[in-house]
């Protein structure tokens, strides 16, 4: 009888260690488990959210929209020697050089300011209208 019902507890224990193992591979998984997929353009695995969301694009960002997050921690505050927005007197001799010119630098960098004033993803469209914003305020 102490024979069956140590066999019954053994048997008891190995289901359940075999269940927290389980439980625990799966946990496992679920934490390795991918976090998204990387879509071309034209494959079939992608279906229609990437196509959907090239379409739901609103196109370029207001100017306002890309100064206050790509330009206005230098050109609010003057750093790294960055004309202050709104200062006629430190943009007036940049303005001087020609708005071309202005989005060149602003495009590709010029003397402390990195190219596009650190915003990498920002199209040069949107660099230009805050480029244009910035004159516009500073003359």
């Amino acid at each position: 009888m102490m024979k069956r019902a140590l066999a019954v507890v053994l048997l008891g224990l190995g289901l359940a260690a075999g269940a927290v193992t389980a439980s625990v591979q799966d946990e496992i998984r679920s934490r390795i488990a991918p976090v998204g997929v990387v879509c071309v353009q034209g494959e079939a695995e992608c279906g229609e959210s990437s196509a959907a969301s090239q379409s739901a694009s609103s196109g370029p960002r207001a100017a306002g929209e890309v100064y206050a997050s790509a330009c206005a921690a230098c050109h609010d505050t003057g750093a790294a020697g960055a004309p202050k927005k709104g200062d006629v007197n430190a943009w007036s001799s940049r303005i001087d050089k020609g708005l071309e010119t202005l989005v060149t630098h602003a495009i590709n960098g010029y003397n402390a300011m990195p190219a596009k004033g650190g915003c990498s993803s920002c199209p040069d469209e949107e660099i230009k209208v805050a480029v244009e914003l910035m004159v516009a305020e500073s003359q």
